[in-house]
């Protein structure tokens, strides 16, 4: 059970992420109290899409601002959704990565 309580930590984070902002996996689980847990939160990630509400998945990238999530959308949805949000991404690299990143620890005053 404890998982799924992470899980929906996970989310709540996500949920609060601007639109035009990205984060990373590691962000998220250092946030939570959990560095280690950075592929546990990437599980959570592929988990979500029946999570209500909605949880903004395509904001989460790995550590160097890349789309390693991507297949879990399918074709270039997450690319689609992030440049939607005014996200340039090039070669599933997000550009501007350090400028757009969205720190949870920071933003949300830990």
């Amino acid at each position: 059970m404890p998982q799924n309580n992470f899980y929906d930590d996970v989310y709540q984070v996500v949920r609060l992420i601007p639109s035009g902002r990205v984060t990373s996996y590691g962000a998220i689980a250092a946030y939570l109290g959990s560095k280690q847990s950075s592929r546990v939160v990437g599980y959570a990630m592929m988990a979500c899409g029946t999570a209500q509400p909605p949880v903004p998945a395509h904001r989460v990238v790995n550590r160097q601002g890349l789309l390693t999530g991507k297949f879990h959308f399918g074709g270039d949805t997450m690319e689609q959704l992030l440049a939607h949000e005014g996200i340039k991404v090039i070669d599933n690299q997000v550009q501007n990565f350090k400028e757009i990143f969205w720190d949870p620890a920071t933003e949300l005053n830990l």
